[in-house]
C-alpha cells in the first residue's frame, strides 16, 4: 500500500494510505516531488483522488504533499527559495509571484506554457500577475470572485423578472429594491476590491507603470468614473462608509433577511444559509454587471499559482506535476470539487449546473489582479484606497482625495 506523510501545521505528522496495493518503487530511480499546499485549498478527498492517479500513470515518481497556513508563509517560502532543499512546488496567492520572482530563485515556465498548458487561454487574473517582464513564473492553478448574491423573494415582491445585465439596468433594479424596510444592496464603504472592478471597467487603474517606475492612479478620469459608480450604487442602502466587508460582516447582514444583494464570493451563500436556514433555497446568483450587455463587469481575481523553485532537486518531475495539476481533467475535478473557477477561459462551462459557481465562471473572465508590483503588498498594508473611498462617499471633492491617495500608493510603490 503507498503511504505518504502529510505534514499538518500543528507539525504533526500522521500517514495516509492513498489508493491502490503494491509497493512503492525502490531505489535511486524513485524521485520524490515535494509540494506545499495551503491549508483548506484542496479536500483531502481530491488530494487521495489525484494522488493515486498520477502515480499510477508516472511510477517512478513519488509525491509528498505539506499542508501550510497563509499565517507567516511569505517568510516561510523566501527563505525556501534561497536554500538548497527547497520544495519542488509551491502553491502561492496569484498577487504573491511578482513578489518572489523579484527577489529570485523561480523557474522560469514560459515554454512549458505556451508548449505544454495552454496558457493562451489562461484567465487573465491568475496568468498576468505570474507573468512577470515577459517570462512566466506562476502556473494558474484556481481562481475565485465576486458575483451578485440577491435575495428571490426580494426580488419578485418588487416585481423584477428579469436580472439586470448593465450598470444601467442594475441601478434600476436596485433602486426598486430600496425602501425605508430593506437595502436595495448592502454594499461597504470600503470595499475597495470591488470599485476596482468598476475602474478597470472605465478603463482606470489603481496604478501605473511609467518609464519603470510604479505610481498611483486614481486621480485618472477613467479611474474617477468608477468611483462616481460606486457612490451611486452605495447610496442605494444603509452599508457604513467609514468600514469594509468585513465591519460588519456582510454574510451576517444579509441572513437578517432584509438586504437585496450583497457582492461576495458565492460561498458566503453557505454562511447565509447557516446563519439563516430560512433563507435557504431563496438565494440566486448573477456576475456584476458590465457597461455594456455584452460583457459582464470587471472583478478582482483572487486565487492560486503554483511554482517550482529554481533550486529544487526535481524540477523535470515537478513540471509533470503541474502540467497534471493544471490540465483541464484535473482542473475539472479540482474546480466541482472546491467550487472554483477553473484556469481556463474554455472551462467554464463545464460548471452551467452549478448557480453559484458559474455565475464567478461567468465573471472571472474578465477577472483582473491588483498591480503586478512586487511592491503592492506595501499598499495594502496601510491601504489609502479605503479612506479615499470613505471621503468620497462623505463629501469630500473626488480628484483632490484621489490625488492624496495616489501619491501614498506611489510613496509605498517606491520605497
Amino acid at each position: 500500500m503507498k503511504i505518504r506523510a502529510l505534514a499538518l501545521p500543528t507539525a504533526l505528522v500522521c500517514s495516509l494510505a492513498l489508493g491502490g496495493c503494491g509497493m512503492l518503487p525502490s531505489g535511486s530511480d524513485t524521485r520524490t516531488v515535494r509540494i506545499w499546499l495551503m491549508q483548506n485549498s484542496v479536500s483531502e478527498d481530491f488530494l487521495e483522488r489525484f494522488t493515486t492517479a498520477f502515480e499510477d500513470e508516472h511510477p517512478d515518481i513519488e509525491l509528498e504533499v505539506t499542508l501550510q497556513e497563509w499565517t507567516g508563509i511569505g517568510e516561510k517560502v523566501e527563505a525556501a527559495l534561497a536554500s538548497d532543499d527547497a520544495p519542488e512546488i509551491i502553491e502561492v496567492g496569484n498577487t504573491q509571484v511578482a513578489g518572489y520572482a523579484d527577489k529570485g530563485g523561480l523557474r522560469d515556465l514560459t515554454l512549458e506554457s505556451v508548449r505544454d498548458l495552454g496558457g493562451e487561454a489562461w484567465l487573465p487574473g491568475l496568468a498576468e500577475p505570474g507573468s512577470i517582464n515577459g517570462s512566466q513564473y506562476g502556473i494558474p492553478w484556481y481562481a475565485a470572485n465576486r458575483v451578485v448574491i440577491y435575495h428571490k423573494e426580494l426580488f419578485a415582491e418588487a416585481g423584477i423578472t428579469e436580472l439586470p445585465e448593465t450598470r444601467e439596468e442594475w441601478l434600476e433594479v436596485t433602486g426598486k429594491l430600496d425602501t425605508a424596510s430593506q437595502d436595495g444592496i448592502y454594499l461597504s464603504g470600503q470595499d475597495w476590491y470591488t470599485l476596482a472592478g468598476f475602474i478597470w471597467d472605465e478603463g482606470g487603474e489603481l496604478a501605473v507603470e511609467r518609464g519603470g517606475e510604479w505610481e498611483g492612479d486614481l486621480h485618472s478620469e477613467a479611474a474617477l468614473r468608477g468611483m462616481a459608480f460606486y457612490k451611486e450604487l452605495q447610496a442605494l442602502g444603509d452599508g457604513p462608509k467609514d468600514a469594509d466587508e468585513d465591519t460588519p460582516p456582510q454574510p451576517g447582514v444579509f441572513a437578517k433577511g432584509r438586504t437585496a444583494q450583497i457582492i461576495a464570493v458565492p460561498s458566503a451563500a453557505t454562511f447565509i444559509e447557516n446563519e439563516n436556514p430560512d433563507l435557504k433555497g431563496k438565494l440566486g446568483f448573477f456576475p456584476v454587471p458590465g457597461k455594456t450587455a455584452q460583457a459582464p463587469g470587471s472583478v478582482f481575481i483572487g486565487g492560486s499559482d503554483l511554482i517550482v523553485p529554481e533550486r529544487s532537486k526535481e524540477r523535470a518531475a515537478a513540471v509533470e506535476v503541474v502540467s497534471a495539476l493544471a490540465g483541464e481533467k484535473w482542473q475539472i475535478e479540482l474546480a466541482r470539487a472546491m467550487n472554483y473557477v477553473p484556469n481556463k477561459t474554455t472551462l467554464g462551462a463545464e460548471l452551467q449546473d452549478r448557480e453559484g459557481t458559474a455565475a464567478m465562471a461567468a465573471g472571472a473572465v474578465r477577472g483582473r489582479a491588483t498591480p503586478n508590483s512586487p511592491q503592492w503588498v506595501q499598499v495594502e498594508l496601510d491601504n489609502p484606497i479605503k479612506p479615499y473611498m470613505t471621503a468620497v462617499l462623505r463629501g469630500a471633492d473626488p480628484e483632490s482625495a484621489a490625488r492624496e491617495a495616489s501619491l501614498r500608493i506611489t510613496a509605498a510603490l517606491r520605497p
